[in-house]
């Protein structure tokens, strides 16, 4: 279930690195995810990619239970995103 979690950070790490670095801090960049909607569906989206990929490679090799908790947490990550954009 770690994975599940580290997954999505590395994601928005990545995003962050791209778009970003030049024009804000880490700090900057979390603030504006909680206050900017759109760039929070953005990195969430890139998260849930990493968390997909990380998931079909438990999947092949057949660690039930490993990508059971990467889907149970990408789930729950899901939700927290759109209860966050709904309200």
């Amino acid at each position: 279930m770690l994975i599940g979690l580290i997954a999505p950070i590395i994601g928005a790490l990545f995003f962050y690195i791209i778009k970003f670095i030049k024009a804000f801090t880490l700090v900057e960049f979390i603030q504006m995810l909680f206050q900017n909607k759109v760039v929070l569906t953005a990195v969430s989206s890139i998260s849930l990619l990493i968390n997909v990929a990380v998931f079909t490679f438990y999947i092949n090799k057949r660690l039930d239970k490993t990508a059971k908790g990467i889907f149970l947490l990408t789930v729950l990550y899901i939700l927290f995103v759109l209860i966050y954009k709904l309200f």
